[in-house]
């Protein structure tokens, strides 16, 4: 909230990923930015992992966005990485709209 309180809305993702981590910092949050999650094949570790933009409390990803609306294919995404990582808890936050919207996904 205090985020998308100061920036507002409309800015790059980047952005408010990079805010998001100097809150984390801030209040010792334990967080991996861009963590990468091997993807399988038919038993198989695929050459290009999946990167999640945030793994914070070695439990819960967290996906970033800055758009106009969330759709289906964020939560989707969110969904791909709970299966990959092999978590049950990803949250979608979309920084791109007048107030701040929030998803919670549950595998």
């Amino acid at each position: 909230m205090e985020i998308h309180k100061t920036l507002g809305m409309g800015l790059k993702e980047i952005n408010y990923k990079d805010a998001m981590e100097m809150e984390f910092l801030e209040h010792n949050i334990p967080f991996e930015r861009e963590k990468r999650f091997s993807v399988k094949y038919k038993g198989k570790t695929l050459r290009n992992p999946y990167a999640a933009d945030f793994f914070i409390y070695d439990s819960i990803i967290l996906e970033i966005k800055s758009t106009v609306a969330l759709i289906p294919a964020h939560f989707s995404q969110a969904l791909s990485y709970l299966a990959v990582s092999d978590q049950k808890l990803a949250m979608v936050i979309n920084f791109g709209e007048k107030s701040l919207v929030w998803k919670r996904i549950v595998k």
